[in-house]
């Protein structure tokens, strides 16, 4: 069960018309690509995916599964929004544990020993197999992904304290002074008995958040069940700010962060159908993911673009993430920024600096489909939604 439908408000304009799991990543992918593959790699095959933030374009890019190899005959894709029952009054899912229980009888349909609970806006490549593997040997009612942070980061994550048995004795969520380093990457499998029957408990509290972190775990802790962790040592991100966002891409750009050749482990997308892309006589790539369909007359440095971008003559794009269809202008300078899908830089505009140390510094964000005037300057840190920002 796939939890896709989150808003991803602190990416602000970056997420205002589509929902965090289906915003472009790495150039090629969205990010929702991750998970999925990830199931079919592990030879899951039926996978549910929960939306309800704008809904529309996750929905028709997910569609049957068929890029995942999700589209199978007994099993497959399925697109689960919140829906109303006969005599029943409809809601959004209130919590991630309320998602998972509006939809028991899509579960009950293919009546499970276990069910894994996944998010969708993380990048990685993990072994669902392996996982259950472990759940299995050690006869757990919950497994749950855990991955070594510093402690100065602990006090982001809900923190699991593990006891000489090797079990989960003690979850703090976002702890002032974690006692352990070990983050819950909100990667859960469950015993499928035990959790419809935490599922329907905790729906009945009116006092639940109705959130697997906050409530339903520390509930099964609570009452004596084997809570196991699992240690995963590769790459992920938590892509749900600018930074981490702008900070992940930068990490495509190195295999050793996350291979993406692996042949073992494809990571599959939908991608549009582009000619390849082309890079005219002053055009000069360095250092770079630039995919099909782009147009590069101008200079790229460290940076990635999505497909059917357009760097003019004599415009610099350096350490910058542009996503799908944006056109820089010739002469324009992008810099340490992420530009949004069919966005549109004028000629001789700047967006974006160099970082310089100073604690205002950030990177410089322009919203899908804005259009930024010629010679305009945006700084850093800017966060521009709307294109009547950035005409003068």
């Amino acid at each position: 069960m796939l939890l896709a439908g989150g808003q991803g408000s602190r990416l602000y304009a970056l997420t205002a018309k589509v929902a965090k799991p289906g915003m472009p990543f790495g150039g090629k992918y969205r990010i929702i690509d991750f998970p999925l593959s990830n199931c079919a790699n592990s030879g899951i095959d039926t996978v549910g995916v929960l939306t309800q933030y704008q809904p529309l374009q996750l929905n028709r890019y997910v569609g049957s599964g068929q890029p995942w190899d999700l589209d199978t005959t007994d099993g497959g894709v399925y697109i689960l929004p919140p829906y109303q029952s006969a005599g029943e009054r409809g809601s959004w899912f209130s919590g991630t544990a309320n998602a998972i229980y509006q939809n028991i009888d899509f579960i009950e349909m293919y009546d499970p020993d276990h069910v894994l609970i996944l998010s969708g806006d993380h990048v990685y490549k993990m072994d669902y197999a392996d996982m259950l593997r472990k759940h299995r040997e050690a006869e757990a009612a919950c497994t749950i992904a855990v991955i070594q942070v510093s402690m100065e980061e602990a006090t982001r994550f809900g923190i699991m304290n593990v006891g000489e048995d090797g079990f989960i004795n003690e979850f703090e969520e976002k702890p002032a002074h974690p006692k352990s380093d070990l983050a819950s990457m909100g990667i859960y499998i469950f015993d499928w008995k035990k959790l419809r029957q935490a599922l329907i408990e905790d729906e009945n509290d009116p006092n639940s958040s109705k959130d697997f972190g906050k409530n339903i775990i520390p509930k099964m802790l609570a009452a004596g069940e084997k809570l196991l962790p699992y240690r995963f040592e590769g790459y992920w991100r938590d892509v749900g700010t600018i930074t981490s966002l702008w900070d992940a891409n930068m990490d495509m750009l190195s295999t050793t962060s996350l291979n993406l050749f692996d042949p073992q482990w494809p990571i599959r997308a939908r991608s549009p159908i582009r000619p390849p892309h082309y890079v005219g006589e002053s055009g000069r790539i360095i250092h770079s993911i630039v995919t099909e369909g782009c147009d590069v007359d101008g200079k790229v440095e460290n940076s990635v673009l999505s497909h059917s971008v357009k760097v003019g003559a004599g415009a610099k794009v350096l350490y910058s993430v542009i996503m799908p269809g944006a056109v820089i202008e010739p002469g324009a300078v992008v810099e340490y920024a992420i530009v949004g899908e069919n966005a549109h830089i004028g000629a001789g505009a700047h967006v974006g600096a160099e970082p310089d140390g100073s604690e205002g510094w950030g990177v410089a964000t322009i919203g899908p489909e804005v259009r930024v005037g010629a010679g305009v300057a945006v700084p850093p840190s800017a966060m521009i939604y709307e294109s009547s920002e950035v005409q003068s």
